[in-house]
């Protein structure tokens, strides 16, 4: 439960997420081309990098990276200098502005998990009274305990389910 819960910080968690995310794939697509600045096709595979940590390692739903033409026209918006290409820092703002609604839509699934899941517990708590034997155990949990199972329940579930695709 606390690392759902270190999750639910808000804004500087997903800052904090975008930028070790963004680094990463900066470093490796920087040392696989030689050069400082990313070209188009750099920036366009450190896309699809991005979007597959993100799919990876965040809770919620598979999110498509942009089409080739969505990523050159906010090249255009994010680079600054108008070379063509993006530096470190340029790179960094490009990532949020792409990923910024993807991140309230991880930060809303988390909130419904959080929020809905321990109401759904405690409604249903007493329609287990009636089965044999798990009605009597649940019963006696403490209702703090049980809503808490059935939310790491919950969690469990979705993120094995996300596993799987």
């Amino acid at each position: 439960m606390g690392q759902v819960l270190d999750k639910f910080h808000g804004k500087q968690w997903r800052q904090k997420q975008i930028r070790l995310i963004t680094d990463r794939v900066y470093e490796r697509i920087k040392n696989q081309s030689g050069r400082n600045n990313l070209t188009f096709e750099d920036l366009y595979i450190g896309v699809l990098l991005i979007y597959n940590d993100i799919n990876k390692h965040l809770p919620g739903p598979h999110f498509d990276p942009p089409s080739k033409e969505q990523v050159r026209a906010m090249l255009q918006e994010c680079d600054l200098n108008m070379d063509g290409e993006l530096d470190h820092e340029e790179f960094v703002k490009f990532i949020q502005r792409l990923t910024s609604d993807t991140f309230i839509v991880v930060s809303q699934g988390l909130i419904m998990t959080l929020v809905v899941a321990p109401t759904v517990a405690m409604a249903t708590k007493r329609a287990t009274e009636g089965v044999p034997g798990v009605g009597k155990v649940v019963q006696r949990l403490p209702n703090s305990i049980y809503a808490s199972l059935v939310t790491l329940a919950v969690v469990w579930f979705q993120n094995s389910g996300q596993q799987i695709n």
